[in-house]
């Protein structure tokens, strides 16, 4: 069996995690692993004055409310947990590795929209070498809208078609696929800003054609957009149910890093965002 593993805090939006996380346990499937990181950093001060007893006690309350709380909705789902006394992101990387999908939870930013994603989440995000979905206090688990999929054509990976698609059809939602070019960058190198909008929606159409072979069922659009990236997939994810981006799995000068696009979904898109790394 398939584990979907979400990180348990205690906060609402990590209990949004767990209802999201059980929703795509049950629907794949898959068990369902909660897990909880005891230490933290020293200069947050409440967790040092915390003894070890205490830490354990209050993560084992932690973990099973949450356990309770994914029972009730899907007891079909099993349901593990686990507490360690190590740093969260250490702890969420490695049972990453072992997972199909990692959940983690945030809380809503002072405009009301999108993400605020403390380091613990930005490190793993930025690390991860399978899908990791973010999901926000206030969002809810049940299906029926459609998932929006941000895919640069000049780049297609299989990784994020094989998610998006897969995750479409198994909810029984429809796929939107976006792919956006900004004139600055494409038209004097290939004639006019039409003849460059058509040459994409051909490429789109070509990147697609085997996942929608494979997927008959799910309904598929496909939009290319004169835009920026991040202002095309804002636009689009307005009324999605799931954002599906990338991350490409390459080294920065300076650590690893995910990415403008997908930073730029993070800090403003509403609904959950899946980040899928890609070679």
């Amino acid at each position: 069996m398939g584990q979907i593993a979400v990180g348990v805090n205690g906060s609402s939006g990590s209990l949004a995690a767990v209802d999201w996380a059980a929703e795509e346990a049950a629907s794949r499937g898959a068990g369902l692993q909660l897990v909880n990181a005891s230490l933290w950093p020293e200069h947050q001060v409440a967790a040092v004055r915390e003894s070890r007893d205490d830490r354990t006690e209050r993560a084992t309350a932690l973990l099973t409310e949450a356990s309770e709380r994914a029972r009730t909705r899907h007891p079909e789902v099993v349901t593990a947990t686990e507490e360690t006394e190590d740093a969260p992101s250490r702890l969420l990387l490695a049972r990453a590795t072992r997972a199909e999908l990692l959940v983690l939870g945030s809380h809503r930013a002072g405009n009301g929209s999108g993400y605020v994603s403390g380091p613990v989440a930005q490190e793993v995000l930025a690390a991860a070498e399978r899908p990791v979905v973010l999901v926000r206090e206030g969002n809810s688990p049940d299906g029926g809208k459609r998932v929006v999929l941000g895919l640069d054509v000049q780049h297609p990976a299989d990784e994020l078609l094989d998610f998006a698609f897969d995750f479409a059809a198994r909810r029984e939602v429809p796929l939107h696929i976006v792919s956006a070019w900004h004139s600055t960058l494409l038209h004097r190198r290939n004639g006019t800003d039409g003849e460059a909008a058509e040459r994409l929606r051909t490429a789109l159409s070509a990147a697609t054609e085997r996942h929608r072979k494979q997927f008959a069922q799910v309904d598929v659009t496909e939009e290319v957009v004169h835009d920026r990236p991040g202002n095309s997939l804002l636009g689009a994810a307005s009324d999605a149910g799931l954002l599906v981006v990338g991350r490409r799995m390459r080294r920065a000068v300076v650590g690893t890093h995910i990415g403008a696009v997908t930073q730029a979904a993070l800090h403003h898109v509403a609904c959950p965002v899946a980040v899928v790394s890609h070679a």
